[in-house]
């Protein structure tokens, strides 16, 4: 095999995800945690270019993830109907970019189902105040067709709390008022998170946390089943998917700026998170391992061993130890066999070999005193390689 020399070595293993500041560096995944502390096997974010803020005379961009539910076109009412059954096209209209209420014609549902989601709407109650309480400015929005973010014109208008604007209608009041005047746009970003049951029983009550205008009125809200009018609600299934709804509360409320982003599950629902129960980090852990040791069949050598050797931080195989072992025994054989004028052109490798062996000894994942690492930390001090702290 052809020596590499350290920068080929440093490039070939940071490829691999094995220097510094992945493996071997960060405390080790355990029996609830399925990735190591900074840890460079962890899917990377992916890239989202952002959007941009509204004004009051113009709705800003979306993100480019973002599913535009209504964005201002005309054609854009054929994603909503009537929250009729059987489905027919919706009274609502469309005048200069925006969605508009028409009193009395129903409420109106998108087409498109979700279910968590981060969710963007704008809104602006009618400029000329009419009414007071509950009939001034009032709509819903609705998430999946099941429990409502309340929509009203607040600004110099009390009413019962848990009927405020951006309170979880029938469940939780905000806990400020950040509405503008009336006829002003306000913006609402929601984070909706659905119940979650098992075999019948409830094991997450689903949340919803709401800003208003870029004020938190809503701080991971429980939803107790989803609220309602006069009773209270008491926990039940959501759906998988659902639409979004937005009331007929007979004012001509208007909306623009729609749009959503799908949220990744929970750890309950099936997703991955930093802790999870025993069975679910176990089995992701051998998924990891598994990953990596379809990247070590790509390389050769030490980058090979040393990938090897960090599947075993995820799951233990006896085959795979042996074959990083006697990869090891083979690299110490000839770095220590080595003429003095050659022997430094292994000094990177050998660094990052015992470093690895440290860090496996250090968590009993390999034995601490191997006769290999012996002899590597033995040219480590003969040659004053030990970088200076």
């Amino acid at each position: 095999m052809k020596h590499l020399t350290f920068q080929t070595l440093s490039l070939t293993l940071l490829a691999a995800g094995a220097l510094a500041d992945g493996g071997f560096y960060g405390d080790p995944p355990d029996a609830t945690h399925p990735w190591a502390i900074h840890d460079m096997n962890r899917p990377q974010p992916a890239r989202v270019e952002p959007g941009s803020f509204s004004t009051q005379d113009q709705p800003g961009q979306p993100p480019s993830d973002a599913v535009i539910l209504f964005g201002g076109g005309v054609d854009e009412i054929s994603k909503w109907q009537a929250d009729k059954q059987p489905a027919e096209p919706t009274k609502w209209e469309v005048k200069a970019g925006v969605l508009q209420c028409v009193p009395g014609s129903g409420y109106v549902r998108s087409k498109e189902e979700f279910g968590d989601c981060q969710l963007h709407i704008e809104w602006s109650a009618p400029a000329k105040v009419e009414g007071n309480s509950q009939g001034r400015g009032n709509s819903g929005v609705f998430l999946m067709g099941q429990v409502e973010v309340q929509v009203l014109d607040n600004y110099n208008n009390p009413t019962y709390p848990d009927g405020f604007a951006s309170s979880i209608y029938g469940i939780n009041p905000p806990m400020a008022n950040a509405l503008r005047a009336p006829g002003e746009w306000q913006t609402y970003d929601i984070i909706f998170r659905r119940p979650l049951f098992k075999d019948g029983q409830e094991i997450d009550p689903g949340y919803i946390t709401v800003f208003v205008n870029g004020v938190l009125t809503q701080d991971h809200t429980p939803l107790e089943g989803g609220g309602g009018h006069m009773r209270r609600s008491s926990p039940r299934a959501f759906p998988e998917k659902g639409p979004l709804k937005l009331q007929d509360h007979g004012n001509p409320v208007r909306y623009r700026n729609i749009w959503y982003r799908p949220l990744p599950k929970r750890a309950l629902d099936g997703g991955d998170s930093s802790r999870m129960t025993e069975a679910a980090t176990s089995a992701k852990r051998a998924q990891i391992a598994q990953g990596i040791l379809e990247d070590a069949a790509k390389f050769a050598g030490t980058p090979k061993m040393l990938r090897q050797f960090e599947s075993l931080c995820y799951a233990d195989s006896e085959s795979i130890r042996a074959e990083a072992m006697a990869q090891l025994e083979k690299l110490t054989q000839e770095v220590t066999s080595l003429p003095e004028d050659q022997v430094e052109k292994r000094k990177g490798e050998v660094l990052q070999v015992t470093k690895a062996l440290r860090y496996l000894g250090k968590f009993k994942l390999v034995a601490d005193n191997l006769a290999a690492r012996q002899k590597l930390e033995a040219l480590i001090k003969a040659r004053n390689w030990e970088p200076k702290k």
